[in-house]
């Protein structure tokens, strides 16, 4: 018999697909220590089944269309609306049929390290990704809503394969000839938009790193450049730097 360490270091090394068997090997053993191991397995069955429940339930606007004979459904969606300082992101993913990445999700729901885990699934499995940047100077003379409007059709002109439709978190991107549909809180009802999400924000976060080896009295690789107290006590005591965006910082040197 098995102790049960042993068993447990079995159960470590399970995975997902061989819980069942595990379950059924150790459920009859009466050692309250193994009922334990068992229970564990079960939660981690149960968690995985209510995980592709949620992935069904957020493919259903891809499927839609695919339904309609469209290959290339693109989800977008955009980064970095109300920060102080640096860019806004927009990114267009488009995933093949049938796709199921575990965890996708809205980014603002999901750990950093999550997040970069899923950026290179997504990489590894999207037909195709197209990424806008659009910096603070032009933020500053567009308003960031046009700002993010070019950031969007940036990522579309970048996507080495077009979407036939588009998914979009919330709005309508004007002077775009790809169909569209706006969907609301579309980062967590979309798999093709949560994708996206996760592309533009772990592009940014990157970007904001970079800039806080120039910049580092502001902080930005903890606050990406929003309007923390730390932040807004560095911009009255430094100033502003070359990436801020003076529309949204009117209150520091007026």
């Amino acid at each position: 018999m098995l102790s049960i360490t042993e068993i447990k270091r079995e159960l470590n090394n399970t995975a997902l697909e061989g819980l069942e068997d595990f379950c059924s090997r150790y459920g009859s053993d009466s050692r309250s220590g193994v009922q334990k191991l068992v229970s564990s397995a079960r939660r981690l069955i149960n968690k995985h089944q209510k995980e592709l429940e949620r992935l069904e339930s957020i493919t259903l606007y891809e499927k839609k269309y695919r339904s309609m004979g469209l290959e290339y459904i693109g989800g977008i969606d955009e980064v970095g609306r109300g920060p102080y300082a640096g860019p806004v992101v927009a990114s267009c993913v488009i995933l093949p049929s049938g796709c199921v990445i575990e965890g996708i999700n809205d980014s603002k729901k999901l750990s950093e390290k999550k997040r970069d885990e899923l950026f290179d699934i997504i990489k590894e499995k999207a037909v195709s990704i197209g990424i806008g940047i659009v910096d603070n100077n032009k933020i500053d003379r567009l308003n960031i809503l046009q700002a993010t409007y070019k950031a969007m059709r940036i990522a579309l002109q970048n996507m080495p394969v077009k979407p036939q439709q588009l998914l979009v978190d919330a709005v309508t991107i004007p002077d775009v000839d790809i169909p569209q549909e706006a969907i609301i809180k579309g980062d967590a009802k979309s798999i093709s938009i949560g994708a996206a999400s996760i592309i533009a924000k772990v592009t940014r976060d990157r970007m904001m790193r970079e800039y806080a080896k120039k910049y580092p009295q502001y902080g930005f690789e903890k606050n990406v450049g929003y309007g923390t107290r730390e932040h807004e006590e560095a911009i009255v005591k430094y100033g502003l730097c070359d990436i801020h965006r003076r529309s949204f910082t009117h209150k520091f040197y007026e």
